[in-house]
């Protein structure tokens, strides 16, 4: 391995609490494991990311976790030599002094722009986008995950599916519906517990802490567990990334919000319904369409519309109840439609596995 090729930092702001760092941290990871990078992740609030690896201490300017040395970015932070390739997550804008440093460099890193994951067909024309700084000998490629071979590719570790197909087959047969519900507080939680609570099998849903748990207990009151009609509804504790993985493989529908957890529930194979980030002027209404133009591609009609009319549901609040019949109702054909769209988002070159390329050509 060229030794130009070796190191990467990965700067990484924390901006919806478990989105970003937990793109970050799998990339990160994997990179070190898989491709034998040696990888810094710098994160400005470790706190977040201690969910998602408990092993993190929050305190510590410096640590190592998986192979990779975590590093908190503060204003202070002395950042040192600059790796060969740094990867900028989500334009979060890297230190001025780590900028002149890249500069400085007598061979120039590669400069890559993460972008955030979006089925926009625009996107695809933008990826591997070369910018020239403006007034330095720098240049930022624009890297786009995606869901088609013009993109980057999506997170996926070279294990993941045989891991979650064992695990599918140690499971055993249950009678509820059982569902993970991953939300931000915008979301229509109330109608959708009416709606399980009325369901004609029983349902157990389980809910994290954070946003999806606020919004059950200001509906149901108090602080759960519930019996709410048919529909048992339990909190429970904050998993972290593998252990979340598996909670996606043994339920029958989960509900996901963001990147990360979307991404996860496609590679699950179950049946899922994805809430968005909400965005201003409903743009992020586009980009939930961009989706489902690609995910709904070779259903029948009857399935298309059950799907799409949950989702539609899940993001705007309207016709909760009529939607999620119409989605459980379908949900065989929805999981068997699943499990072929995650084979055929595996055929393509993972995230990781792609930057690695793209970088071993610009380097």
């Amino acid at each position: 391995m060229a030794a130009m090729q070796l190191h990467w930092d990965i700067f990484c702001r924390v901006i919806d609490n478990y989105g970003d760092i937990g793109v970050c941290w799998r990339l990160a990871r994997q990179l070190a494991a898989e491709h034998g990078r040696q990888v810094r992740l710098w994160v400005d609030d470790l706190a977040s990311l201690q969910p998602l690896c408990p092993a993190v201490d929050p305190a510590a300017a410096s640590q190592s976790l998986a192979g990779v040395e975590v590093c908190h970015w503060t204003a202070n932070a002395t950042v040192g030599r600059p790796a060969e390739v740094i990867i900028e997550a989500f334009a979060c804008e890297l230190p001025p002094v780590y900028l002149q440093a890249m500069a400085a460099a007598d061979r120039k890193p590669c400069w890559i722009n993460l972008e955030y994951l979006t089925a926009e067909s625009w996107a695809e024309g933008c990826h591997s986008l070369a910018s020239p700084h403006p007034t330095l000998p720098l240049t930022k490629y624009f890297f786009f995950p995606g869901f088609s071979t013009a993109s980057g590719g999506l997170l996926r570790e070279s294990s993941l599916l045989d891991e979650r197909d064992k695990c599918l087959a140690s499971l055993h047969g249950h009678d509820e519906i059982e569902i993970s519900l991953f939300c931000y507080d915008t979301a229509p939680v109330g109608s959708l517990l009416d709606a399980l609570s009325t369901s004609s099998q029983p349902v157990l849903c389980h809910v994290p802490p954070g946003k999806p748990l606020a919004a059950v207990e200001a509906y149901l009151g108090g602080q759960g567990r519930w019996q709410y009609g048919r529909a048992l509804i339990e909190p429970s504790a904050f998993r972290p990334l593998d252990d979340y993985d598996r909670l996606l493989w043994q339920c029958d529908v989960n509900f996901v919000r963001g990147e990360d957890s979307f991404v996860r529930a496609q590679w699950a194979g179950k049946p899922f319904v994805w809430q968005i980030y909400r965005q201003d002027d409903a743009a992020h209404l586009v980009k939930l369409e961009a989706f489902l133009e690609r995910y709904c591609a070779g259903m029948g009609q009857q399935l298309e519309a059950a799907v799409r009319g949950m989702f539609m549901a899940w993001n705007t609040g309207s016709e909760v109840a009529p939607a999620w019949r119409a989605f459980i109702e379908h949900r065989r054909e929805i999981a068997f439609h699943n499990r072929r769209w995650a084979e055929q988002l595996a055929a393509a070159t993972d995230l990781a596995a792609a930057l690695v390329n793209f970088c071993a050509a610009k380097v």
